[in-house]
């Protein structure tokens, strides 16, 4: 059964105006058009190449920085025009994880001030309640009593993340926006961290927004994925429809290059060409067309736009030719 809706994106745009060469001006679409449901309990993996827009698509529905265009609504609440009370209470419905435990955690602090600290800003309780959450807090996440004093240098970097999840939680927010939040840790620990946040998901019923460029850590977690590129969503639909017959031509490559051991998964006739474009000066009608194997006139003439397929939405024209091409390729 389908949670409430706790996120939803609709066309949602992050530009930003930069200076160019010779003192020509020009505009980065970071994020140009996505839209997406998340309910309560559920998991959207976001997925991508560096500069496909992921983490500022993370930003803005942080509420760290507005969008352009297209509308973010939390919890039912639209973000736009709203004041600086209800952006406050907005903003404890999402927090955020973050890439790097070194250094999302203050060194100045301890175990127990770090988890206290959301808590105490917010006016949650009096020092005894904070006291006994933080302790509560940290037997959900795998950390012992004794931990309580201890400052982040004394943690490996599995605990770190631990304590960022945990400092996350505190505020019971609605959606947790991970960006990231395993890349930084060995493998092994990786699937300690994924079984930990899936276990608390299942208590809590939290949404995840997962931001993540590792297909192989979005297999193990997520519900649907979104896959983006430079800026624009070209795949969206559920996990298992998408590992196992990707309909756009980037999502296989994605795939190609993510180990695995079923025969279904591979995908690597499919060979990119060509560098990724200059966001300033991204390819006028399909951005993957200088680099798409499939690509013919049309795609330089004509933007794609999503479009159902197979029980999903694909962002291509040939979506249909790419899909026998995957058949053919695992026969």
């Amino acid at each position: 059964m389908s949670g409430a809706i706790v996120m939803e994106a609709r066309d949602v745009r992050r530009h930003y105006a930069v200076g160019g060469a010779f003192g020509r001006k020009g505009v980065v679409k970071a994020v140009d058009g996505v839209s997406f449901t998340l309910r309560a309990g559920e998991t959207l993996a976001v997925v991508g190449e560096s500069g496909c827009g992921k983490s500022t698509l993370a930003r803005v529905a942080t509420l760290l920085e507005p969008p352009s265009a297209g509308e973010l609504w939390i919890d039912g609440k639209p973000t736009a025009g709203a004041n600086g009370a209800q952006r406050r209470a907005l903003r404890l419905a999402v927090q955020m994880v973050f890439q790097n435990p070194y250094g999302s955690l203050n060194p100045r602090k301890t175990l127990g001030a770090t988890l206290a600290e959301p808590l105490a800003i917010n006016r949650r309780g009096d020092r005894r309640a904070r006291e006994a959450a933080v302790r509560a807090m940290m037997a959900k996440v795998g950390l012992r009593p004794e931990h309580v004093g201890r400052y982040p240098h004394m943690f490996s970097g599995g605990q770190r993340q631990r304590i960022a999840i945990a400092r996350a939680l505190m505020l019971n927010p609605r959606v947790l926006i991970a960006d990231e939040p395993v890349s930084a840790l060995d493998v092994s620990i990786q699937a300690q961290v994924l079984n930990l946040l899936m276990d608390l998901q299942d208590e809590f019923r939290v949404a995840y927004l997962f931001i993540s460029h590792d297909l192989s850590v979005v297999r193990h977690i997520a519900r649907d994925v979104l896959v983006m590129y430079l800026g624009r969503p070209v795949e969206h639909g559920p996990k298992e429809a998408i590992f196992a017959r990707p309909r756009h031509p980037y999502t296989r490559i994605l795939l190609a290059a993510t180990p695995s051991v079923d025969r279904r998964h591979l995908h690597a006739a499919v060979v990119v060409r060509g560098e990724l474009p200059s966001p300033l000066n991204p390819p006028a009608a399909c951005a993957f067309e200088t680099r798409c194997p499939f690509a013919t006139a049309v795609c330089g003439q004509i933007r794609p736009e999503l479009r159902a397929v197979d029980g999903r939405d694909v962002a291509c024209h040939h979506a249909e030719r790419v899909a026998a091409s995957a058949a053919e390729s695992v026969a």
